[in-house]
């Protein structure tokens, strides 16, 4: 916990100094570098879409590159981030489409524009693998047969023919039986699928996704 506070504290010395020399760019892109990965997540959490996330991010980098001009550090940074952030995704909630009518020319910063960019592809990287443990754990609560059924026709590929041979325990069964087994296999996998989705729905781990592939 130590680590973390002492962390923090050093980002905010950081983007104190630099607005105290005027280099409001540099505070900038070091309040991204130090914040930006939980303010891009807490955006994600907050409009349930990556891509609205992207967007809102966006004006929220807008917003903390003209803000910290008048900041008057009545709270830490990373609070008033919290603050722009929440502000931002209100604006997009009540108006989608306004952003054309807001431009701030970032390009006057390029080095806020790449921390704001490796911030967005490092936090989309991490919150896609915590989703994926998170839905393997859903998996993995599974009845064995169900996990086996996913196993055999997800990460190994099989046809359900085969799975319906793999599950016989090597009898040697008929063209017939085998059609009716793979048909019922089928229809199983979807049951699996439609339980997961749901389970995955309800925990908040989907964006628009599928927990499984088919």
């Amino acid at each position: 916990m130590g680590t973390r506070r002492d962390k923090q504290s050093a980002v905010e010395k950081a983007v104190h100094d630099a607005c105290r020399d005027g280099d409001f760019e540099l505070a900038a892109t070091a309040a991204l570098n130090g914040f930006g990965g939980e303010i891009f997540g807490f955006l994600v959490h907050r409009l349930n879409s990556e891509s609205d996330a992207a967007e809102v991010f966006s004006d929220f980098v807008e917003d903390l590159w003209r803000g910290l001009q008048a900041f008057e550090w009545r709270s830490t940074v990373r609070v008033w981030m919290y603050v722009l952030a929440r502000n931002a995704a209100n604006r997009h909630a009540r108006s989608p489409a306004r952003r054309a009518s807001r431009n701030v020319p970032l390009s006057q910063a390029p080095a806020l524009c790449e921390a704001a960019l490796q911030v967005r592809t490092r936090t989309r990287m991490h919150l896609r693998s915590e989703v994926k443990s998170a839905v393997a754990h859903l998996r993995d609560a599974l009845p064995p047969d169900d996990q086996l059924v996913l196993s055999l026709r997800i990460d190994k590929g099989l046809s359900w023919a085969e799975i319906a041979q793999v599950l016989a325990d090597g009898r040697d069964v008929g063209a017939k039986e085998r059609s009716r087994a793979a048909a019922r296999l089928r229809q199983r996998f979807q049951k699996i699928k439609a339980r997961l989705r749901k389970q995955a729905e309800a925990a908040g781990l989907l964006d628009g996704g599928d927990p499984s592939p088919s």
